[in-house]
């Protein structure tokens, strides 16, 4: 139970790192690019970053937590279900209902930069800040141990 908690907090913070990473620096670094270059640089990320680097924490850091507070009991498992339950609501859900779609929009030429980095931006931000508290509720089921 003790690696699974500790592989959960990897996963989170892998995640909250490259949340993070993106409204820190990869967008502000695209919006000092002109908007054709901007889109068509995005276009390019937003297809490399499906693989393996990315679905292991992103697909992976939901049920391994839920499974780790299944395994664990007391106050450790109620912080790790909590960790479970933020990570899923706000990275995954917010990603696959919300960044996702902006992303084929812009793809597709449905969506310019000046409207698509704002709204992306915002809710990648709300992702980063999700990731966050699910990485210090595992953090403190792994202390509640």
């Amino acid at each position: 139970m003790l690696i699974l908690a500790l592989v959960a907090l990897a996963l989170h913070g892998a995640l909250t790192g490259l949340f993070y990473t993106f409204s820190m620096s990869v967008i502000p670094g695209l919006n000092a690019l002109e908007p054709a270059q901007a889109e068509a640089a995005m276009r390019s990320i937003s297809r490399k970053i499906l693989n393996p680097w990315l679905y292991v924490p992103f697909l992976g850091a939901p049920p391994i937590t839920l499974v780790a507070g299944l395994m664990a009991d007391g106050p450790a498992a109620t912080w790790l279900f909590a960790g479970a339950a933020v990570n899923f609501a706000g990275s995954f859900l917010v990603t696959m209902v919300i960044n996702v779609p902006m992303n084929n929009a812009l793809d597709a030429g449905r969506m310019p930069w000046k409207e698509y980095s704002p709204r992306w931006t915002a809710w990648n931000t709300l992702r980063a800040v999700a990731s966050t508290a699910g990485l210090v509720l595992v953090g403190a089921g792994l202390a509640a141990l």
